[in-house]
């Protein structure tokens, strides 16, 4: 039997997002809060939104304040479905 290597893609169709990490208590897990502005559909006022993402980073070498870039990939635990790809600068 040929055995097979199995790679990460890096260049993957999830979109990437970024974020700071606002925890990093946790073993091999992050919390990347993502802020964004949004238009109201009906009257155009702008408003600020954020998100709370729980991240897997098996690195565990980011802090609090960190900005990083990540992106979806399968379900890692029961909230868990993101995984680091770069820490931004």
């Amino acid at each position: 039997m040929a055995t097979t290597k199995q790679t990460i893609e890096t260049s993957s169709k999830a979109p990437t997002l970024r974020g700071t990490v606002t925890s990093a208590k946790t073993e091999k897990t992050i919390t990347v809060e993502v802020k964004t502005l949004k238009v109201h559909p009906k009257y155009g006022k702008r408003y600020r939104s954020s998100k709370k993402y729980l991240v897997h980073a098996p690195e565990g070498k980011y802090a609090e304040g960190d900005s990083v870039t990540f992106r979806e990939c399968r379900p890692l635990s029961s909230r868990k479905r993101h995984e680091v790809v770069t820490e931004a600068k």
